[in-house]
């Protein structure tokens, strides 16, 4: 090792390297107490953020204050207080669940090199199928209700069983091909969100689906989920369609390799036959971890889930 490497290698021991990661704390914003400058876990536990000088503030209205790097191996943002007057916000100390779905979250867009790509699917077959299907739904016991989300989460499933390069995860010495699709469905909650996990969803009906959605995402909101319930899985779907959002990108949820953005199904002006038409439409956009799916093997997924959605007589089958 040479003298440069050397003056830079942090010396820390492995509870307090173990503690900070779950704290979320930047090795390279502590001090070492220990013999030879080691870090300590009292150096972990007496740690307070934005202890470090302040960033330079903008002088004036319309300065602009200068850019902060992005976050990384050996970097850290600056803690926003420094740039706010006390007494001008409220601070709501974060609560564990929005502490660990940050560091998910960050380790991902760390970890996983993403790729993005967008379809858009004519919904206007699936959406009279669904009102032919809940017209025909029982009475009292076994009634259900198909939302547009159910039909996307079956279709997935069985794309994924007719692309299994794409039902995997990722390790550094092997990729892990799934034998079956256990899709999670993003909920929000009050102040963050959770993936229960519909598991073997390839082998389940629409209204077998649809309640299982619906007990899931119920229980998930009264934090009764077991943790089976909502950890693994090989996909997810998280759709913010009911919330008039048109499009959107999504981050992957570890340890899978791709999740489905559903954005709204609305009527828009298509060409079919070279003449202007109404249809409804829905965008689809999927992130892929680019370890472990290429871009044709995620364009060719999302070709067969088009077909599934545009023509979902063909998922039932």
């Amino acid at each position: 090792m040479s003298k440069a490497e050397d003056s830079t290698r942090i010396i820390v021991s492995p509870l307090a390297r173990r503690l900070a990661g779950e704290r979320g704390i930047d090795l390279t914003a502590l001090t070492g107490s220990g013999p030879h400058g080691r870090i300590i876990k009292s150096d972990v536990e007496s740690y307070k953020p934005g202890t470090r000088p302040a960033p330079p503030r903008p002088e004036g209205r319309g300065a602009e204050a200068k850019p902060v790097p992005a976050p990384g191996p050996g970097l850290q943002l600056p803690d926003a207080r420094s740039y706010f007057a006390p007494g001008t916000y409220d601070e709501i100390k974060h609560d564990g669940m929005r502490k660990a779905i940050a560091r998910r979250l960050t380790a991902a867009v760390a970890a996983m090199p993403h790729i993005y790509l967008t379809i858009e699917c004519e919904i206007d077959k699936l959406l009279q199928l669904r009102k032919d299907l809940n017209a025909r739904a029982p009475e009292g016991e076994g009634n259900y209700k198909l939302s547009v989300n159910d039909f996307v989460v079956h279709a997935v499933a069985m794309a994924l069983m007719k692309s299994p390069d794409v039902n995997v995860s990722w390790t550094d010495d092997a990729m892990l091909r799934h034998h079956q699709a256990d899709v999670g469905i993003a909920v929000a909650l009050p102040h963050g969100l959770i993936t229960p996990i519909v598991r073997h969803a390839e082998l389940k009906g629409l209204a077998e689906l649809s309640r299982e959605i619906a007990d899931l995402a119920g229980r998930a909101r009264d934090k009764k989920l077991k943790p089976a319930e909502y950890e693994g899985g090989s996909f997810t779907v998280s759709n913010l369609g009911m919330f008039g959002v048109k499009e959107f990108t999504a981050i992957i949820n570890p340890p899978q390799a791709a999740i489905l953005a559903v954005g709204k199904g609305e009527e828009r002006a298509v060409v079919k036959n070279g003449a202007i038409v109404k249809a409804n439409m829905m965008s689809l956009t999927a992130s892929f971890d680019h370890r472990a799916i290429d871009g044709a093997t995620g364009a060719q997924f999302l070709q067969i889930l088009k077909g599934f959605i545009e023509d979902p007589t063909t998922m039932l089958l």
